[in-house]
């Protein structure tokens, strides 16, 4: 019998058109999605459902979205398949902002609460840095140590004054992210041709997440946490920061809250899950970017993406 992992997309994976056949097809989809709605008091629904996708691609709205998307593909599994989560998986896991939509499929958070905490954190991200001052680059057939270097290598100007600029993810599969002040990470993009990275790019974002430049952001996710802390989860978390298994409430603020300026460690958790004898990686939600890793990294597991009705369909087969 395959040992499953349910794991959680982060930002990037969002669309127009985004859960809108799951609205259209199910009720319990629907609930989620107005459930969020009410929530934040916006109509971030329709914003998924049509668009435009600038404004969807703003991190305060596409935060709350991918975890509305995921879990609506969560409830329907549920009420479609008499499907229980703890009974189904060993751990969950999510990248960044996928790490809320774990734990809220988990139990730590409600639907509401996470909704709440993930439209704050979107707004602290976008407004600890002032527009243009940060960036991030993905740096693709670059292992981690090589990226180490490349960001102690780009830090310092031409002035002698070392700017910021850290790890970000560590995706696995020669994909390593950088972020940081915006000349330092245009100098990392330099150095990583230099150094025989096969290529350096620019990444379409609105603040460099992931670095020590995010720690006013961190420290409003700490007060956040404070007023709404989670629950204990129906099942372990694989944690970003950590690349294990926690479940303790107060250790699972500490991880969320050090995630926002800390690199996530996803290789490292994806083989974290493996050696717990995962074989089955099955992504919830939007796109199929962490079955694409899974697959990299783990390439006798099972991985499998549901986001559609037609996917859950033939996911329920499958479980």
């Amino acid at each position: 019998m395959a040992v499953h992992a349910f794991i959680f997309p982060g930002q990037g994976s969002q669309a127009p058109g985004m859960g809108r056949d799951l609205a259209e097809a199910f009720l319990a989809a629907r609930e989620v999605f107005q459930e969020v709605d009410d929530t934040l008091n916006q109509k971030l629904s329709k914003l998924m459902f049509e668009g435009p996708a600038e404004e969807l691609t703003l991190t305060e709205n596409a935060q709350p979205a991918l975890m509305a998307h995921s879990l609506a593909v969560l409830r329907v599994l549920e009420t479609e398949g008499g499907f229980k989560l703890a009974d189904r998986a060993v751990v969950v896991a999510g990248h960044s902002l996928g790490e809320y939509s774990a734990l809220a499929a988990a139990g730590s958070f409600s639907i509401a609460a996470a909704a709440g905490l993930l439209k704050l954190r979107g707004q602290a991200m976008q407004q600890a840095v002032p527009a243009g001052a940060g960036a991030m680059a993905a740096l693709l057939g670059c292992e981690v140590d090589l990226a180490r270097d490349i960001c102690a290598a780009a830090g310092p100007n031409e002035a002698g004054k070392t700017e910021i600029i850290d790890i970000a993810n560590d995706n696995g599969g020669g994909q390593v992210v950088v972020s940081g002040a915006k000349a330092a990470v245009d100098r990392a993009c330099l150095i990583a041709k230099d150094r025989g990275v096969k290529r350096a790019m620019l990444l379409p974002v609105s603040a460099p997440f992931h670095c020590r430049l995010m720690a006013p952001a961190a420290d409003a996710m700490a007060a956040a946490l404070e007023r709404t802390p989670p629950r204990p989860p129906a099942l372990p978390l694989i944690a970003n920061v950590a690349a294990a298994k926690v479940t303790d409430p107060a250790e699972i603020v500490r991880l969320l809250v050090a995630q926002v300026t800390a690199t996530v460690r996803w290789r490292e958790c994806v083989n974290a899950m493996t050696a717990l004898g995962v074989d089955s990686f099955v992504e919830l939600g939007a796109g199929k970017v962490l079955t694409g890793i899974a697959k990299r990294l783990s390439p006798d597991a099972r991985a499998a993406a549901a986001g559609t009705p037609a996917d859950i369909e033939a996911l329920l087969k499958t479980l």
